[in-house]
Parts: C-alpha cells; sequence; structure tokens
C-alpha cells in the first residue's frame, strides 16, 4: 500500500522475467507451490501497493524421490566409497556378521546380505574419518520380495555404534536412505546396515559418503540463506517522463520479517513487566508451555478452567503475537490426569472428543497451528484404549473444528537423536501416511520438538531433507539445548543449520522463564539480563532475522539495489524533484528463491 495520500498509479510494477515452474511443480488448495519437493509459497510473489508480481522460482531442488523401480545415480559420485555402484564386482565390500553377500544385477548392479540370523548381519565397508568433518551419507535401498522393514545404516567406531539414516525399506522397489555424521575423533569406523526383520535380506545400491569441512558446511549455511531468506530488490526512481533520477537518497526500512521465530511463555509473563518487555522486543510467535494442555483445562472431569490460556491469549493478541495451540492430546500415559487414566474405553472416546471440540471451538482463528496428538510415535496412551487408528480419527475431528489453523504431528528424537528409531524421519513419514490413510483429509504439518545434546548437524541436515519430501510445513516447535559449558554454541549451530533449511517453515524455542529457572535453557536472568544463549537468540534476530536500515544513492540510471530479507518494508525517496522533498511507500518481499534474480520495480514522481 501507499503511505499518505500517494495515488498508487504513481508506483509502475516490472516483472523482466516470467514465472518459471518446472512439470513436476504443484499448487495445492491453498495456493502454495511445492517445487522440487520444497514447499514455497505462492510462487514467489511481491506485493507492492497492492499489486502483486511473479518472478522466477529457483528452489532448491530435494535429491529425494519416491520408491523408484530403480536407483539413481549415488550422490556425489558415491564421495570416498569405494565401488559405489558394484560395478566391479565386491570390490572395497564385505560381509559383517554372518550374512551371505553377493553381487546381482546385469544392467543395474547391486549388493545383497541373505541368509541373515541377527538384525546387523549385512555387507560393510571401511573408512577412515577426519576430525572436524561432516559426512554426508546416502545409499538406495530395497528388501527381498518376502517383506519390508525398517533398515538403518550404522557406523561402528573404536568407541562405539553411531547411527547415521534410517529408510522404511520396500520389495519391489529402491528407497532412498539419506543420513550424516559429525565426528569428533580420527581413525577407522566400518558403515554397515541392519534391520531387525532377519528374514529379509537386505539390497543396496548407489552408496555414498561425503565429507565436507567446517568451513565447506558453513558456507552451504551461509548460501542457503541468502538464497532462501533473502531476495534481491532492484529500485529504480524515475519521473513522470520516465527519466532516471540520479542522486536520489534511498533508505529501505524493514517492518516486520516474515520468518516466524519465537520462544514458549506462561503464566509467569502476566505480571512481570520486565519479563514482557523483554520477550516483546524480540518475538512475534509463542507456545503456551503448560496452560492450552488437558491436565491444566480439565484437572478434574467436567471441571474445565481456562483462565490462565485465556489471558496468556489476551496478551499475545495484544502485542500482535501469534499463537500455536499446544497440546490437544498428549499420547504419553504419564501426562493424563488421574480421571482420564481411569477411563474405560467407552469412556474414554467421548471424553476425548469433548476435549478436542472444547479448546479447538474455544480458539478458533485466533491460533495458527495445533498440536493435535502429541508424541504419538513414542507412546500411545490413546492408541491402546480406542485402537491403532485413534489417532487419524482424533485429527478428522480436529479439522472440523478448526479449518484454518496447521494441523501438526509433534516429536521429539526425529532430528536430535539418530539412534532413536521410534521418530526417525522414516518413521514419521509412515505416521503421516498412517494418519491418511485412516481417513483425515487435509493438508498436516511437521512439528520437531528439538530437545538436544551435543548436536549432529549432518544428521540433523538429512533428517529434515528427509521429512521435506512430504511436501508439507515442517516447524521447530520446542528448541532447546540441554545445559553445559557449550550450550550457547551447540544452541547457535542448530539456530543456524534450521534456518539455512528451506523446508523449515518456523522455529519456536522451549524457554519460557519461571522464578525457579527454565525446563532446560533459560535464556536471562532472574532481573532479564541476557545469559550466553539469550544473546544467540540477540544474534540471530538482528543479524539474520532483520537488519539495519539499507541506506544510499541511486546511480546514474536511478538504481538502487539491496538484498533483502523476506518481509514488510517501507522505502522513502528523497530527491528535489519531488514534492514535499521524499516519497515513501510499503512493500513486501518473499521467497525468490534464488538470490540472482532481481524483483525491479519503479518509484514514479
Amino acid at each position: 500500500m501507499l503511505v499518505g495520500a500517494l495515488a498508487p498509479k504513481y508506483l509502475l510494477i516490472r516483472a523482466p522475467n516470467p514465472c518459471l515452474l518446472k512439470g513436476s511443480d504443484a499448487v495445492d488448495e491453498r495456493g502454495h507451490v511445492s517445487a522440487c519437493g520444497w514447499p514455497t509459497s505462492n510462487d514467489d510473489i511481491c506485493e507492492i501497493c497492492g499489486f502483486s508480481i511473479t518472478i522466477p522460482l529457483g528452489a532448491l531442488c530435494s535429491n529425494l524421490k519416491n520408491c523408484l523401480e530403480n536407483p539413481e545415480k549415488p550422490l556425489y559420485g558415491g564421495g570416498i566409497v569405494v565401488n559405489p555402484e558394484l560395478k566391479e564386482g565386491l570390490k572395497g565390500w564385505s560381509s559383517f556378521g554372518d550374512a551371505k553377500i553377493e553381487k546381482r544385477g546385469d544392467e543395474n548392479e547391486y549388493i545383497v546380505a541373505s541368509s541373515r540370523r541377527r538384525s546387523h548381519d549385512s555387507f560393510s565397508q571401511k573408512f577412515f574419518v577426519d576430525n572436524g568433518k561432516f559426512y554426508s551419507f546416502s545409499a538406495w535401498v530395497q528388501t527381498s520380495p518376502n517383506g519390508n522393514g525398517l533398515v538403518a545404516a550404522i557406523f561402528k567406531t573404536p568407541t562405539g555404534f553411531e547411527h547415521v539414516g534410517w529408510v522404511d525399506a520396500k520389495a519391489g522397489c529402491w528407497s532412498m536412505l539419506k543420513g550424516g555424521l559429525d565426528v569428533n575423533y580420527s581413525g577407522p569406523v566400518e558403515l554397515y546396515f541392519e534391520c531387525n526383520d532377519t528374514s529379509v535380506d537386505i539390497w543396496a545400491d548407489s552408496i555414498s559418503l561425503q565429507p565436507f569441512t567446517t568451513e565447506e558446511w558453513r558456507s552451504h549455511q551461509d548460501e542457503s540463506i541468502e538464497k532462501n531468506r533473502k531476495s534481491r530488490v532492484k529500485l529504480q526512481a524515475v519521473d513522470v517522463q520516465g527519466k532516471p533520477l540520479p542522486n536520489a537518497s534511498v533508505s529501505i526500512n524493514l517492518l516486520k520479517p516474515n520468518f516466524p521465530f519465537g520462544n514458549a511463555i506462561n503464566k509467569n509473563i502476566l505480571t512481570n513487566t520486565a519479563y514482557q518487555n523483554w520477550f516483546t522486543s524480540r518475538f512475534k510467535v509463542t507456545t503456551f508451555e503448560n496452560e492450552m494442555k488437558w491436565y491444566t483445562n480439565e484437572p478434574s472431569q467436567g471441571k474445565e478452567d481456562y483462565s490462565a490460556a485465556d489471558a496468556l491469549l489476551q496478551f499475545a493478541q495484544q502485542h500482535r503475537i501469534s499463537v500455536r495451540g499446544h497440546n490437544v492430546l498428549w499420547d504419553d500415559p504419564h501426562y493424563q490426569s488421574r480421571w482420564v487414566y481411569s477411563l474405560s474405553p467407552s469412556q474414554l472416546r467421548p471424553a476425548v472428543q469433548k476435549r478436542i471440540a472444547s479448546i479447538m471451538k474455544r480458539y478458533s482463528g485466533k491460533v495458527i497451528g495445533w498440536d493435535v496428538v502429541n508424541e504419538n510415535m513414542h507412546f500411545n496412551f490413546f492408541e491402546s484404549k480406542l485402537g491403532w487408528n485413534a489417532s487419524g480419527a482424533f485429527y478428522r475431528v480436529a479439522r472440523v473444528h478448526d479449518g484454518r489453523a496447521g494441523i501438526f504431528l509433534n516429536e521429539f528424537n526425529t532430528i536430535e537423536e539418530p539412534h532413536d528409531g521410534a521418530a526417525a524421519p522414516a518413521k514419521y513419514l509412515a505416521k503421516i501416511k498412517e494418519i491418511w490413510a485412516s481417513g483425515f483429509r487435509g493438508p498436516l504439518s511437521i512439528g520437531l520438538e528439538g530437545h538436544f545434546g551435543k548436536p549432529n548437524l549432518a544428521y540433523v541436515r538429512s533428517a529434515i531433507d528427509t521429512l521435506a519430501s512430504a511436501k508439507v510445513p515442517i516447524w521447530i516447535t520446542e528448541l532447546d539445548v540441554a545445559s553445559g559449558p557449550q550450550q550457547a554454541t551447540f544452541l547457535e549451530e542448530i539456530l543456524k543449520e534450521a534456518f539455512a533449511h528451506p523446508a523449515i517453515s518456523g522455529i519456536v524455542m522451549w524457554a519460557s522463564w519461571t522464578p525457579q529457572g527454565c525446563y532446560r535453557m533459560c535464556l536471562t536472568d532472574n532481573n532479564f539480563k541476557n545469559l550466553p544463549t539469550g544473546d544467540v537468540v540477540d544474534k540471530l534476530i538482528w543479524h539474520s532475522l532483520t537488519l539495519k536500515d539499507f541506506k544510499g544513492t541511486t546511480d546514474a540510471d536511478g538504481y538502487f539495489e539491496a538484498p533483502l530479507i523476506h518481509g514488510d518494508y517501507q522505502v522513502t525517496v528523497t530527491h528535489p524533484h519531488i514534492q514535499g522533498s521524499s516519497l515513501t511507500q510499503s512493500f513486501k518481499v518473499t521467497s525468490m528463491g534464488d538470490s540472482q534474480n532481481h524483483l525491479h520495480f519503479k518509484v514514479t514522481v
């Protein structure tokens, strides 16, 4: 929109290139484009003065595919893997455990482990890894025709075993296993595969292990941020005859960044002005720590209490802070009220339906997303009483009561712990398919809690890559790091890795304050002075999510160019030929995908 009384006719918008979409791209019912496996918004729309233009889409394409008839070529040509496509027989490969291994195939060769008696009986290859490097791993995996199975890739090290990735392997087609490993030692390791179902043979092809230095890894993060979180805007100031205005002063001010970045809060904020001031100066999205959970809202059957949640929602609305609804139901039996735990299945079903309707009707249109069933890959309280497809039924009911907010699964250890197969990316995708198969119709979103110790960034990246193949929004919903001397360092590493990944749609940290301390991570002391973790958060906010005003002058052709974080902006152009000496206009910058493409617009005076 224009600021003041200036008319829209004074602004001309020029898009020098047409919108470029690949044939595989699709637009869903909300107008969202899924390009090359990455979810993006409304193609690439920049709105200025109420007009919209589309600009070329250069999304980073995912290497992940569905189950394929033939495997694709190994990433990075196989990296340091010897004989990655089995073109040289079994060169470089050995039997691990008691498996029988052989090469099969004519046009497409692959390795097979059969006669397996233990889960780890498979094939292996040895490597020497270097301290401080990041290793990206991938392979195409299939099981024998007699069954499917969850297959893990594991490195045997001098001190133990490191899981690097998982895949839900199928018989009759090839699935991609993608993983990663951060190495903090130098020495020998041995790669092997594992499947608990020993009745199936493990097949593998196009196996790759590619090392990256710390500098290379960080460079990729920086490049990804520039490409996926920023766009280059080129402004031209011209007079009414279309002649350029050189030496015009230009000032561009970010009003609001697009990327949702926030932190949890609890009822302590309602009575603490210092807490309020610290929080509202930083965050525009939040989650209530406990105030929307069933055991808080209905501690005794039939006696509902939403007073704390109502007060927190009012506070958030007053400060234009978006709220995620957390959570409608929690599948962990330890977090059920006694009265819920004691219900029979015939009593539990209507109680659950009443709970879903009660909270979701109350806050429909007031929250941006719902964690409908929390942690239903690690726990199964409701499924154990109401049947294996209980979650699917809950999601169907939830969508009826709120048809606009994002509907989330929410789980821990999907990106935090490579060894936890219960919520591995492959299992997460299988859970989404299970909910859809149960009759749920509509989009789902992925919630990744993100309760970290020491992060394995290579695994984090590979896990998000795998999840991105679902083409649904992905949020990190409860990010924190365990206490320790490197807590702030680890937090910074995780935040940058997540912010750099194009599939991440938002981040909420789990660091709400109480006088007695925080869940695992505080950002301030009790006087609301930043701790080192708070300084890390401010660094992200002020250096990545926002920016100082861009100021400069137009060149001889009237142009001024700047790389801008996606968000809402004001631009002020000052020149003697402008009536009143300056012209101020508002505009929005959203995803361009390729930072080399430019959004061009003219300011005519």
